[in-house]
This record gives structure tokens, C-alpha cells and sequence, in this order.
């Protein structure tokens, strides 16, 4: 079960470490700063530690040192091999800590991590932050964490001082699976954005005054998403926009359209292929949830 939280601020502060210092986690440890925290800091660079020494913070000479400080640990730099370089340094001063990686990076990553800590004597959370470094401390940026709920309940309200925070369960993986799983999102709806772009502006249409019209569109896909996520999880699929067997008929104009005024037309050659094979299987009377059944890597 997902438990959302916002920070107490009636809570007594603490000390808390922050291990790497660039623009994310500058803004990490700042808010901790602000807040009245006793903030530990390091980062490879020493002089990016000197904004946070005149806020209030201590420099420590190595993140060994910066680790065994204070009872919380947090992590934010730049990939997982930072994260390997500085853990190999920090090694046996995280032992007795929680140590919370706040670093982008997958569910393998997410495990592997914690086998170290639990190795070394450390309780492991991840953590993932989807917002921007500027918006740090206020219910604009979400966490998501997994890892040992003793430990979340123990240090969420001062996690909740960053944003809003979900917790998603003990697996060490699941807050990265969540936050894999919304930028992917993001990140497949936005460049078929662009593609459409480009085919209304090949078209002479203006596209400022197209995006404002596909903005208002765009306000009926969330109950349209609930229903296509309650349609796989239940493995039946309703004729969601239509019945396979009609939207199928739309393919290859939508195909020709893009290729007449040479616009990529890959994904809709795509999306054309697997409803002609869920027809061909039989299920042109299911809608577009359906295509999920197609989708597992051979």
C-alpha cells in the first residue's frame, strides 16, 4: 500500500548528512539548513560546499567523515557510478546508519545497493525525486521511497522536509520501478507530441494555437489511463476507444498522411502491426488496452 506524507514541522530537527553537491543536492541540503537541521555536507568538489558552510552547514573532509556524522545519510549525485565511487569510500562508516540514495537510477541498481548496506551494518531506503531542483522543499517535488518501513517511519518527516513523499513498500526496487515508470511515461507521450508537431506545422498550421487545443484534449486521457491500468491488471479489455476491428481501419491513412508530407510514421506503423495481429488472433472486438498481450519481448 502507498502511504503519502508531508513533512511535520513541528518536529524537533536532527542531524542529517548530505553527500554530493550539485544543483540537486545543493537544493537537498539547503532545505535541510533552512529547517534548522545540523547539517553535515561533503562533496568531491570542496568548493561547492562553501555556499552551504556560510548557510549554516558543517564541510566534512571526506564523505567517510560526512557519513559517520549523522544518523541519516543522504545521497543525491549524479548516476549509480558515483554512487559506487563514493559508497567504496564510505564503506564501514555508514555501519548503524540509514543511508537514503536519492540518486536517479533503476531497480537493479536500487538492490544492489542494498545488499551493500545490509552488508555493512546500514538500513538501505531509495529514493527518487521527480521535480525541479528550485521547487526542493515544497509539496511541488514528489519522493518516492522503498526500503525497511521501520526505517521510513523513523525518518519521513524529515524526507517529507524535501516535498511530498509516497512510500511504496519494503522491496528495495519499487521506487525506482515507480519513477522509471512515470519519466518513461513522460517521455513517450511528449516525443509523439513532437511528432504531431511537426506533421500540423508541415500541414501550415500553427502550432502554439494546436498545442493550446491538444492541451484541452489531453484533460480526458487520466480516466481513460484508470481504465486501460484496471483493464490489464484484470487480463479483460473492453473496446476501450473502439473495437480493435475499427480503429484498425484509421491505420493506414494515419500511415500515408505522415509519409505524403515526410513526417516519421514509425509508431504508427507500430501501433497498426499489433492491432493486426490482435485481430488476426481473434480479438478485433477488444479495444486498445488489449495490444498490452503483445507486448512482452520474445
Amino acid at each position: 500500500m502507498l502511504t503519502t506524507t508531508t513533512a511535520d514541522p513541528t518536529e524537533q530537527a536532527g542531524r542529517v548528512t548530505v553527500l554530493g553537491l550539485g544543483e540537486m543536492g545543493s537544493a537537498i541540503a539547503k532545505t535541510f539548513i533552512d529547517r534548522g537541521y545540523r547539517t553535515t555536507v561533503w562533496n568531491r568538489t570542496v568548493s561547492k560546499a562553501l555556499p552551504m558552510v556560510d548557510s549554516g552547514a558543517t564541510a566534512a573532509a571526506s564523505a567517510a567523515e560526512a557519513a559517520a556524522a549523522s544518523p541519516l545519510v543522504v545521497v543525491c549525485l549524479l548516476d549509480g557510478a558515483a554512487v559506487d565511487e563514493v559508497l567504496a569510500s564510505v564503506d564501514a562508516a555508514v555501519a548503524g546508519k540509514v543511508l537514503v540514495n536519492l540518486t536517479s537510477g533503476s531497480p537493479h541498481q536500487a538492490r544492489a545497493n542494498d545488499r551493500w548496506a545490509r552488508d555493512r551494518g546500514a538500513t538501505y531506503l531509495d529514493g527518487k525525486i521527480m521535480g525541479d531542483a528550485a521547487d526542493v522543499g515544497t509539496p511541488h517535488v514528489m519522493l518516492s521511497f522503498s526500503g525497511p518501513r521501520k526505517a521510513f517511519d523513523a525518518h519521513g518527516s524529515t524526507l517529507g522536509e524535501l516535498g511530498t513523499v509516497t512510500y511504496h513498500g519494503e522491496e528495495a526496487g519499487l521506487a525506482a520501478v515507480e519513477f522509471m515508470a512515470q519519466v518513461a511515461m513522460g517521455y513517450e507521450i511528449l516525443i509523439g507530441f513532437l511528432h504531431t508537431l511537426r506533421l500540423v506545422q508541415a500541414e501550415g498550421v500553427d502550432v502554439a494555437e494546436f498545442a493550446e487545443r491538444a492541451a484541452s484534449s489531453v484533460a480526458a486521457l487520466p480516466p481513460l489511463l484508470a481504465s486501460i491500468g484496471n483493464a490489464v491488471k484484470a487480463g479483460e479489455y473492453p473496446p476501450d476507444l473502439g473495437p480493435l476491428n475499427v480503429q484498425a481501419a484509421l491505420m493506414d491513412d494515419m500511415i500515408s498522411h505522415r509519409e505524403s508530407i515526410g513526417v516519421e510514421a514509425v509508431r504508427m506503423r507500430e501501433v497498426r502491426d499489433l492491432m493486426n495481429r490482435r485481430i488476426a488472433d481473434g480479438f478485433g472486438a477488444q479495444g486498445f488496452s488489449s495490444l498490452f498481450e503483445l507486448l512482452t519481448k520474445p
